[in-house]
């Protein structure tokens, strides 16, 4: 019988959400995504310790903590490289959580990931570049896709995050389901009856209807799973990224996939842009979405101050 994975393949494009090289040879995944958490993560396995002196000998500055920056982008930039080895798509690469608030400094950092990338062959059409879903990070997207390059918006909670992204004209999205559960089961909330009853499920599901009805191309991408039924709840998104273990789980799982997601073919004129003025109240207005937005950029960013303590350890 065929498996669910591969059933599922037949309605949404599967990603990989990890920089594990080994999970991604195993399971053949259209793209890959990488954050600081999951390059910390992989800094740690042993096929890895080639990449890490690569980027250290490469590094570049006039001090320790330029250098150890600098460190950090060709390390992501190294790993990316060799999962594109592994994969026809793209690699998404991450900015820096603490630019999550500032347009300028995005948008140089992004410029810097794909010259880097440039400088070894591989083209922006193979790069999805990762921003916090932040007003300040959506405006830096619009300008990078204005220059041709494609942007991975991240840590998306909120219905306004989702509309402001599409109205910018952002190549892809990245909602997260799992951190929306478990937010609702923190503030009291009853375990989910069914998947089609959980409230990160029924976020993504919302927003992949209203790009539809409203003509927006920008791609949906479910994140941040908890569990296979959140995933196959899901069946039918335009892409899905999921951990290496729920793959696993998939590819053994025999049970039937339907489809979950279907467009009717219901069309509308989208409604008025947002305004910044209304984006931050609309998202404001959302306790959970305030809530884990500003959690993942503590926790990236607290991540990514560990890559860089490692990497300065060995640069010192």
């Amino acid at each position: 019988m065929t498996s669910q994975l591969e059933q599922l393949r037949a309605y949404s494009a599967v990603v990989a959400d990890t920089g594990d090289i080994d999970a991604i040879a195993r399971f053949h995944p259209l793209d890959a995504t990488t954050n600081p958490s999951l390059l910390l993560k992989a800094a740690s396995l042993p096929r890895y310790a080639p990449l890490i002196d690569s980027a250290i000998s490469q590094a570049r500055g006039t001090d320790l903590a330029a250098r150890v920056a600098d460190a950090a982008d060709l390390l992501a930039v190294t790993v990316g490289v060799e999962i594109l080895k592994l994969i026809p798509g793209r690699v998404s690469t991450e900015v820096d959580a603490r630019h999550s608030f500032d347009t300028e400094a995005t948008l140089a950092q992004a410029r810097k990931l794909v010259a880097l990338y440039e400088q070894v062959g591989i083209g922006r059409e193979r790069l999805l570049i990762k921003i916090a879903s932040t007003w300040e990070g959506i405006r830096a997207a619009e300008q990078l896709e204005r220059e041709g390059i494609q942007c991975n918006l991240t840590l998306l909670f909120s219905f306004a995050q989702a509309v402001a992204c599409a109205e910018a004209g952002v190549f892809l999205i990245s909602p997260f389901v799992g951190r929306i559960l478990d937010w609702h089961l923190a503030n009291g909330a009853e375990k989910p009856a069914t998947p089609q009853d959980d409230p990160g499920v029924q976020s993504v599901t919302r927003i992949w209807h209203h790009y539809k009805r409203h003509g927006f191309n920008t791609v949906v991408m479910g994140a941040s799973f908890r569990n296979t039924g959140q995933v196959l709840a899901l069946a039918g998104c335009d892409r899905l990224t999921i951990s290496p273990d729920l793959l696993h789980a998939l590819a053994e799982g025999t049970g039937d996939v339907p489809r979950a997601l279907v467009d009717g073919g219901d069309r509308a004129p989208a409604p008025a842009r947002l305004s910044e003025a209304g984006f931050r109240w609309e998202h404001n207005e959302d306790a959970m979405a305030t809530d884990k937005l500003a959690d993942g950029i503590r926790k990236f960013a607290a991540d990514q101050r560990k890559l860089e303590a490692m990497l300065a350890e060995r640069l010192g």
